[in-house]
């Protein structure tokens, strides 16, 4: 038997592109990513244009779609690390492309509705909670410990490439096909993302029979589970508190270029394109970075530049030179959010045992998802009674809320990953050499998520 130090070692050495399991997740989420950026292009489009929708009719098609997530993610959770993650990956894939593919149907027959549309999000919407809990807490029994990080900075940065590519799909298949047509590209991404996860070889982690017990019961461990690691709830707190201050910053953040600094549709894109290679470039260096100054610095350090780069949003005023200026202040946001991001999902992983890895994830994915829709309704409120510059003022300052949770944190200092708990089982570092490479590996990076 090799013995553990040298295991991690070679792992550490490893090329993740030559990884097969790793190669086919990687593959199949950024499908599933491209492809939900495609809807989530081509839907509000297909609303408002060819279904008249009202302003309250939007509004209520999005909150329908962020509702699943703050309602079922515990849920999901529980089912992932009751179930075969992989399976539970697979049914959410299967069930959101089947009712995915309803829409164009119903177009090209002419009975589409706004109905039809609220309930295609609310049941796609559940179906991708579903994935994601299972896909989340799948990583880290597909790679070895010691590569973890890696894995996430590789998976943050693809994602952030392939969400930015999918707008730009969703939008040339918008314009080729109409909206409802273009969602067929998603429809065709699920496929993909089931067929890589029906692939995938490595044996998930063997689990006790919990069929027995409650869900409910599984909830409440789960809970109390992160509740009581000093570590998981600090990073689960400074996730919920971020995603709170950035959901009422990103509710009035277009309104505020388009109409306010008069920025354009095309410039509006630019920006957006240049914040992904931000999230990207983070998620790429956040390894470096977390070995040079240790992973507890980096984390303070991004959330504390994250609120200054708020300060040219603020300031500006129309032009060429604070469009450049914006754009600049959003690459540095995103790739502060990649690096800061990766690496925290990287020690959440680490520390929590193989049987706990989907409840731990859920409870993080419940809080944050549930942050988002009262900073929606916040920042509308603020925007109408103060003004939509001093409600994103308010925004800023909300994102000191996670810097002094993280300051307050023994965490802060943490000068090195974490080792795992004791009773972790680690999966094989490197692929077998007897394996063949996958020929369907080139579609990796043609192709959803934090």
């Amino acid at each position: 038997m090799t013995p553990r130090g040298e295991t991690s070692s070679a792992a550490a050495g490893t090329s993740l592109w030559r990884h097969q399991d790793f190669r086919r997740y990687l593959t199949g989420q950024a499908a599933s990513v491209t492809g939900s950026s495609i809807t989530q292009m081509a839907l509000p489009v297909l609303a408002v244009l060819h279904l008249d929708a009202t302003t309250a009719q939007v509004a209520w098609l999005a909150f329908l779609g962020q509702l699943p997530p703050a309602v079922l993610a515990l849920h999901a959770g529980a089912l992932a690390d009751r179930h075969s993650k992989r399976r539970q990956m697979i049914a959410g894939d299967l069930v959101s492309a089947t009712v995915l593919a309803t829409v164009p149907v119903a177009a090209a027959l002419g009975t589409l509705t706004l109905t039809q549309l609220m309930i295609v999000a609310v049941v796609q919407g559940a179906a991708s909670v579903l994935h994601d809990a299972a896909a989340i807490s799948l990583l880290p029994s597909l790679v070895d410990r010691s590569l973890i990080q890696r894995s996430n900075s590789r998976v943050g940065a693809l994602f952030a490439i392939a969400a930015t590519a999918g707008s730009h799909l969703g939008a040339a298949l918008t314009a080729l096909l109409g909206p409802a047509r273009a969602l067929l590209g998603d429809v065709v991404s699920y496929l993909i993302s089931a067929v890589c996860t029906a692939r995938i070889q490595t044996a998930e982690p063997a689990r006790a029979r919990p069929e027995t017990r409650r869900l409910r019961g599984e909830i409440a461990e789960g809970l109390r589970y992160v509740r009581g690691d000093d570590r998981l709830w600090t990073l689960t707190l400074v996730n919920a508190t971020t995603s709170f201050g950035l959901g009422l910053l990103n509710t009035l953040w277009a309104l505020y270029l388009l109409r306010t600094l008069a920025m354009s549709a095309t410039v509006f894109g630019v920006l957006l394109g240049l914040g992904a290679l931000g999230a990207a470039a983070g998620a790429l260096t956040a390894p470096a970075l977390a070995r040079r100054y240790g992973p507890g610095p980096m984390m303070l350090a991004a959330l504390a530049v994250t609120p200054l780069t708020q300060l040219p949003l603020l300031l500006a005023s129309p032009g060429l030179a604070w469009q450049i200026t914006i754009g600049l202040a959003l690459f540095l946001q995103l790739a502060c959010a990649g690096a800061a991001g990766t690496t925290q999902r990287s020690i959440r992983q680490i520390v929590t045992t193989a049987g706990m890895q989907a409840r731990m994830q859920a409870v993080s994915t419940w809080l944050t998802s549930g942050a988002r829709p009262v900073a929606a309704l916040l920042a509308g409120a603020l925007g109408t009674w103060i003004g939509v510059r001093p409600a994103l003022t308010a925004g800023a300052l909300l994102l000191l809320i996670p810097l002094v949770v993280l300051a307050r944190s023994p965490i802060r200092a943490l000068r090195q990953m974490p080792d795992p708990p004791a009773d972790r089982t680690s999966p094989p570092a490197v692929p077998s050499p007897t394996r063949t490479d996958d020929a369907r590996h080139e579609r990796a990076l043609g192709g959803d998520a934090s």
